[in-house]
């Protein structure tokens, strides 16, 4: 069994913080943008939705041998948040295997803060013997196609919720 928690994961311009009920409010302004559920449905989220949200996250997982790992995404430099990263980290008879998801604000996107994201975050899980990452993008989502390629992922022929199986094997 495997018990994760998240811990900060500095990259060159970005801090992954794990993430708490007081980022809520930011958070609600920073995926506002109706569009960034162009593919995945529903409406953006009231600050009091997230709270609601991030408390159940922060307790974590009922699941035992589960774990939940959830960061929200601030840009150093601006010291403001921009966006989240999230692991499910789950245990089989090979070792740990992680399930992951990248968002970054609409404000904030095309300037590789995603892929800079999901590559400290899968750094992060290969130091935690994960020995596979996988996602699930929509085969129209081309900008998450090129983060989960240059995060190293590769599309698989496995479907889920009409989503792409993406995949990434660490030794």
């Amino acid at each position: 069994m495997i018990a994760l928690k998240p811990e900060t994961i500095q990259t060159d311009r970005l801090a992954l913080l794990p993430l708490r009920v007081e980022h809520a409010d930011e958070m609600a302004t920073v995926l506002s943008d109706p569009g960034l559920h162009t593919f995945t449905g529903g409406t953006p989220d009231t600050a009091q939705d997230l709270r609601t949200r991030y408390e159940r996250w922060e307790a974590g997982s009922p699941r035992p041998g589960e774990s939940w790992c959830n960061w929200v995404i601030q840009l150093r430099d601006a010291a403001c948040l921009v966006g989240y990263v999230q692991a499910t980290v789950t245990a089989d008879d090979r070792g740990a295997a992680a399930e992951i998801a990248w968002v970054v604000g609409t404000t904030w996107q095309r300037r590789g803060i995603a892929t800079e994201a999901a590559q400290g975050l899968i750094n992060w899980l290969g130091k935690h013997s994960m020995h596979t990452v996988i996602a699930h993008i929509h085969p129209d989502h081309t900008a998450s196609h090129a983060v989960a390629v240059a995060a190293g992922l590769a599309p698989t022929d496995q479907w889920h919720d009409g989503e792409i199986r993406w995949q990434l094997t660490i030794s």
